[in-house]
């Protein structure tokens, strides 16, 4: 007989894996031979940082760490939690050390959310070893994290789950789930399941679960895409339990800018006004498009949205919206390029690719009579010191030499950059 709780948890919570062996997805985490996978396999965990979107396993990957490790696990929220919580943890945890080989797991859920004083109480418990941090965020930590706290964690990234991954978690919850197994159900079309779901294993158990609740034991449920379509038009919060539309909207703000419709990027903008949205998430998202999706086409806008970001920091809101409806305005009205973005994603995929080229000997740095005798910096040619601050040598691994990564397009800010590169380099910017 089922135990009653089991039954009514939603469907994301009775598949949560307890052991890696059911986790799915993060296999550059997790796989065999893989960091984590290690580290968890030895017996010894250090603090880290799990840094991903929503619903791709980083709470559920802390629970199976300490699960496994056997070690005392405690979990706060940062959304709900002050400095005398994180105190009262870490006094427990020293209880608890005495006991224990490995230190207790301090599981910290949204840490981007706590503050500077409550990330502070924390970081005489990590360095001396009291408890093992694990802090779970949808924000770079490298804004949200303070910088000591941040040193003395190392930093993970999750994925979002891929297509095969999502197909294998919908055929496990329904061959496997205490609910859905008794239903005859079988996925005939899941394009509209994968793109609902974006990636995100929660959104895909919770339309799942919406789709079993008007499904009988008696009939087989033919899962399509029309059928999927109308559920959730039907019911449009419904995969989307835990408030994560806001993920959804951000992506409309952003996606609005890079198209150049000003209307549908104020639109969204103003749903994450109304709806109470972080301004430094909108300000930080600003900055990224002037990155990403305008660039070099011009590179003034950069400088506003980061004006803009820092504008808003010092104002707050209500007079904060009007900056970053400046800054929207301005984004999405630029011409548009990415080929900064696209250069450096080519450059590292090449880095991966070839590893670690040695630097030329002329591009070294030769700080000693030794690295000198070494041929270190020998050769190296000062360009002030020849005409037009230029002149011609090379500058990458003699293995690379003729690989591109910056490509300027079709905008009159690259066409200048282009001209110029031709001046100098020719045939190597001509393609």
């Amino acid at each position: 007989m089922c135990n009653f709780a089991i039954v009514m948890a939603p469907l994301a919570e009775r598949m949560r894996p307890t052991s890696l062996s059911d986790y799915i997805g993060q296999k550059h985490l997790v796989g065999e031979g893989a960091v984590l996978r290690r580290m968890i396999e030895s017996g010894h965990v250090s603090s880290f940082i799990l840094w991903g979107p929503p619903g791709v396993g980083k709470t559920t990957l802390a629970s199976i760490i300490a699960h496994q490790l056997q070690t005392p696990f405690y979990t706060l929220s940062a959304v709900t939690s002050g400095v005398k919580d994180v105190r009262e943890v870490v006094e427990k945890a020293k209880a608890n050390r005495f006991f224990q080989t490995n230190s207790p797991i301090l599981f910290i859920d949204e840490i981007h959310r706590f503050s500077k004083s409550q990330q502070d109480s924390l970081l005489g418990a990590v360095e001396q070893g009291v408890i093992t941090l694990i802090g779970a965020t949808t924000e770079n930590p490298s804004f949200e994290v303070i910088r000591p706290l941040l040193s003395r964690c190392q930093v993970y990234v999750l994925k979002s789950l891929e297509k095969d991954d999502l197909l294998e978690l919908a055929r496990k919850a329904i061959a496997k789930d205490v609910i859905l197994k008794t239903l005859q159900i079988e996925l005939r079309e899941t394009d509209a399941l994968l793109r609902f779901s974006g990636g995100d294993a929660r959104k895909l158990l919770n339309i799942l679960d919406l789709l079993s609740e008007s499904a009988s034991k008696y009939e087989p449920l033919i899962v399509t895409d029309e059928l999927i379509t109308e559920r959730l038009q039907q019911n449009p919060l419904a995969y989307d339990k835990d408030g994560e539309m806001h993920y959804d909207i951000i992506s409309a703000f952003i996606k609005s800018i890079r198209g150049s419709d000003p209307d549908g990027a104020l639109y969204w903008l103003a749903r994450m006004i109304e709806g109470g949205e972080d301004p430094a998430f909108i300000a930080r998202r600003l900055v990224i498009s002037a990155s990403e999706d305008i660039g070099l086409a011009n590179p003034n806008a950069l400088l506003l949205a980061n004006t803009a970001f820092d504008v808003v920091m010092k104002i707050g809101w209500p007079e904060g919206r009007i900056p970053l409806a400046e800054a929207t305005v301005y984004l999405a009205t630029s011409p548009k390029s990415n080929s900064a973005y696209m250069g450096i994603n080519d450059a590292l995929e090449e880095v991966r690719r070839s590893g670690n080229q040695p630097v030329p000997l002329h591009l070294r740095n030769a700080p000693t009579s030794l690295m000198k005798d070494l041929g270190y910096g020998k050769n190296y040619k000062y360009a002030h010191d020849y005409e037009g601050h230029f002149v011609n040598q090379q500058f990458l691994p003699d293995a690379l030499t003729e690989a591109r990564f910056w490509h300027p397009q079709d905008n009159p800010s690259e066409a200048k950059l282009r001209e110029r590169m031709i001046r100098l380099w020719g045939e190597r910017f001509n393609s």
